[in-house]
């Protein structure tokens, strides 16, 4: 919560002193990626620890407005990928994607940006539709969610917290979620998720079919021009954690799989949670010796001509379920507050 407080009294102040548009003419780059994952109807729900990862149907096309009012020009990722290469930067643009392919792309996000003729990616990691995915943060939001008392072992001790009121919860779930997010490797984490789930009655399975798009519905989405389906590893690990055998490996397969069930090679790839902690430098290099045109993290950011020389290494702009307001968007697509981040560094790839 402090630091949803402090992100958003940033964004206030950039907006507020129209110091954002002071640094648009410097840092507002030739165009971004936005980020999304969930769109769909706000929950009434006061634990939603995940809200981050959704948004309303009504806030992006909201969004999808005023960016095509602005002048912005909403292009597909092979379009951008010929802009940076080709240095064709006459007009400022924006790409939109979305993460993990959830039911809600297909019923919500993808009328709307059909309805303006926006082009949008959708990320796959192939064991979803396969059915076989460990969603692990929702594993731990719902066992959090039913419980006033949650118990688990972590490095070696017996931990015990009490869930009863929001922000118990909330506290909670952020000691166990980064508690996970700190375990070494994947299967590390695999194997606490589990345990957690199979300790507390949770059937992780029936969050992929519950939320996750099948290959049919995948296959519906791909066949309009609009659509580009892209890679996201197999299992949505955390590759930086893995070997270079293995993040090679979720690479490789995503890819066929997908070329298997929809017919076409992804181009494009995501690395799962994006952030320095899961996809670096040996990521990079890994997906641009796979030969994906682009790779995606979650490192803020605009794009700017510099990046053509580090096109598996691309920044985005995370539309969060928590600041859902357009005087943020209008920050962020400025680039100030990602300026401001990254220490006025135009690209971040190391």
């Amino acid at each position: 919560m402090l630091k949803q407080a402090i992100i958003r009294t940033g964004l206030e102040s950039l907006y507020f002193t129209g110091a954002y548009r002071a640094l648009r003419p410097f840092f507002g780059g030739v165009g971004a990626v936005l980020t999304l994952h969930h769109v769909r109807p706000g929950r009434s729900a006061a634990f939603q620890p995940n809200r981050l990862l959704e948004v309303t149907p009504d806030f992006l096309e909201e969004v999808v407005e005023r960016l095509l009012r602005s002048g912005v020009e909403a292009i597909s990722l092979d379009e951008m990928h010929r802009r940076l290469v080709e240095r064709d930067f006459g007009r400022r643009f924006v790409c939109f994607t979305f993460d993990d392919g959830y039911r809600d792309n297909h019923a919500f996000a993808y009328p709307i940006l059909k309805k303006h003729g926006v082009p949008l990616t959708i990320y796959i990691p192939t064991s979803f539709p396969d059915r076989l995915g460990e969603l692990w943060w929702l594993v731990l939001e719902n066992v959090i969610a039913a419980n006033t008392r949650v118990a688990l072992r972590m490095d070696g001790q017996d931990c015990r917290f009490d869930c009863t009121t929001t922000q118990e919860k909330r506290q909670a779930y952020d000691a166990i979620y980064w508690w996970l997010r700190s375990l070494r490797t994947p299967e590390e984490m695999s194997l606490a998720g589990r345990d957690l789930a199979h300790r507390y009655g949770v059937d992780i399975a029936a969050f992929c079919e519950t939320l996750c798009m099948t290959w049919d519905e995948l296959t519906t989405l791909a066949g309009d021009p609009l659509v580009t389906i892209g890679a996201h590893t197999v299992n949505h690990i955390m590759l930086a954690k893995a070997t270079p055998e293995a993040v090679r490996s979720e690479m490789q397969m995503s890819a066929a799989v997908i070329e298997a069930a929809l017919g076409k090679r992804p181009q494009h790839f995501s690395y799962p949670v994006g952030d320095p902690t899961s996809a670096g430098p040996r990521e990079f290099a890994i997906a641009r010796e796979l030969g994906f045109k682009t790779a995606v993290t979650t490192r803020p950011g605009v794009l700017f001509p510099e990046h053509a020389d580090h096109l598996t290494a691309l920044p985005r702009l995370s539309l969060n379920g928590e600041f859902q307001r357009m005087r943020y968007v209008q920050v962020l697509t400025s680039g100030a507050a990602s300026a401001l981040w990254n220490g006025f560094r135009r690209v971040d790839a190391a």
